[in-house]
């Protein structure tokens, strides 16, 4: 998928919403434990009640790989569903992978050749020869972690060498790699203060966004200092939407937490004039 792709959809629906689809066996509405394959089936509804309010599903892999064997057969169901049912929608393994050569490759293959999905996230910590394997990939996205929305990312992110961050070194860096096109960037909401400096480095480059909601994050600064001229934005939502409730309500629910960002993006969206 090209990113003018992703851009157009993100018009056409007026959202630049991600759903994360985080299941936990836990947490899902209890009836469903019944069924074959609980995960594929909570996910499946989710994926039916929301399709028309997003533009990208984001399942964290470790949800998946938790639960052995099945787990890693509901997240291959749901890929299949999504590029079967609903192609146009960007997908994201959120599987922070990272590592050097042919292992790289290998992860690449893993996600974007047998799972097929659009996008993977990967840590940047080992460097260029860890990251291009993924870049080589033609119309597929390696997202790379820049900075982080979690406590710990203040112990190595932010720290100055050189007189300068390092994560903007990461940033810096990142633009002289091969195909680095094929970039986006995760960009915790709770950092939203950081991202007109960000802009300042990847004024175009989609930034995925995860902690608007349930971790604090403002969705009209993000906007403010986020928007890029092709929109540039990503925003997350994994538990606030699916964990809406979980009862046997639980599609509308996280519908209308769906639908209730949708309509604050399509607000910002006119706001800047798309």
């Amino acid at each position: 998928m090209t990113t003018s792709q992703l851009v157009s959809e993100i018009k056409k629906k007026q959202s630049f919403l991600c759903i994360g689809l985080d299941v936990d066996l836990d947490k899902i509405p209890q009836h469903l434990l019944k069924e074959e394959d609980p995960i594929f089936a909570f996910n499946k509804v989710i994926i039916d009640a929301t399709h028309h309010l997003c533009v990208a599903y984001k399942p964290n892999t470790a949800f998946y790989e938790a639960y052995g064997l099945k787990g890693w057969r509901a997240l291959e169901k749901t890929i299949n569903y999504l590029n079967d049912k609903h192609p146009e929608i960007f997908t994201i393994a959120d599987a922070k992978r990272g590592d050097i050569g042919n292992t790289s490759t290998m992860y690449a293959k893993a996600f974007f050749e047998d799972l097929a999905f659009d996008s993977v996230t990967v840590a940047p910590y080992m460097g260029k020869d860890s990251v291009e394997p993924f870049l080589a990939f033609k119309n597929k996205h390696t997202i790379l972690l820049a900075l982080t929305s979690n406590q710990g990312a203040f112990d190595f992110q932010t720290k100055t060498v050189d007189d300068k961050e390092l994560y903007k070194q990461v940033l810096e860096i990142s633009k002289t790699w091969n195909n680095s096109e094929n970039l986006m960037y995760v960009v915790g909401a709770t950092k939203a203060e950081y991202l007109a400096d960000i802009r300042k480095i990847i004024p175009n480059s989609f930034l995925l966004v995860p902690g608007v909601g349930a971790q604090g994050g403002n969705l009209q600064d993000v906007c403010k200092y986020g928007m890029s001229d092709n929109v540039g934005l990503l925003i997350n939502s994994s538990r606030g939407i699916i964990y809406a409730s979980n009862n046997n309500n639980f599609a509308q629910a996280a519908a209308l937490k769906a639908e209730e960002l949708q309509q604050q993006m399509k607000v910002e969206l006119m706001h800047h004039h798309f």
